[in-house]
């Protein structure tokens, strides 16, 4: 029976009049109208619809974005205090460090400080030689070549004395040659480096000199 109906189906679709689709069994006219309503659809789809779509889906991947840039803006704004506030710690700390640094003018007197450091110990400087200073970023390095001798006790003051003066030195390649019997001192070689900042001109000078690239 059902071939029956599908022989009688495919009959419809035979000699058809395609000049006048009134005369068309009913299977046929069905058929024609599933087809012109699919063509509808996918020339609304390919001219409208597509391009619709497109917009609404990048509309919600914008809309994504945006939820998370809130997101990163409203933690930032919860924790903008607390970076004032270690913001003001870190220039606090920096400031501290700074008067910790001399000025180009004041390098002499802090190379004066470095020589009573060892006269007030009653130690005999046999070397004090200022080398040729390192220009960094935002402060220089200069490097002093030293070498004292005296008592053990006395050199060791020596070197205390130097970690406590107000500006910052540091005494780098200690060498301690033993006396060779009870008359003779010990003698110490050393590099004490001293820093100073940089001035404004200075600044300005080595951010404008071009940068050497490391090997």
């Amino acid at each position: 029976m059902a071939a029956l109906n599908l022989s009688s189906t495919v009959d419809q679709f035979r000699n058809l009049n395609t000049r006048d689709v009134s005369t068309w069994p009913v299977a046929p006219r069905i058929a024609a109208v599933m087809a012109v309503i699919a063509l509808v659809l996918a020339l609304g789809w390919y001219f409208s619809w597509s391009d619709q779509l497109a917009e609404l889906q990048h509309g919600e991947d914008e809309e994504v974005t945006l939820k998370g840039q809130y997101k990163d803006k409203l933690q930032q704004a919860v924790n903008l205090e607390p970076l004032k506030k270690q913001k003001e710690l870190a220039q606090q700390y920096v400031a501290r460090l700074e008067k910790q640094l001399p000025s180009k003018s004041e390098m002499d007197a802090l190379l004066s400080d470095i020589n009573q450091a060892g006269i007030g110990r009653g130690l005999q400087f046999e070397l004090f030689r200022p080398g040729v200073a390192v220009v960094r970023d935002y402060y220089a390095e200069l490097p002093i070549s030293v070498r004292l001798t005296g008592s053990y006790h006395d050199i060791a003051a020596f070197t205390s004395d130097i970690a406590s003066l107000p500006r910052i030195v540091t005494l780098n390649n200690l060498s301690i040659a033993m006396p060779a019997n009870a008359t003779t001192p010990l003698s110490l070689e050393a590099v004490a480096k001293t820093f100073r900042y940089l001035d404004q001109d200075e600044v300005q000078a080595q951010r404008k000199a071009p940068k050497v690239a490391k090997p």
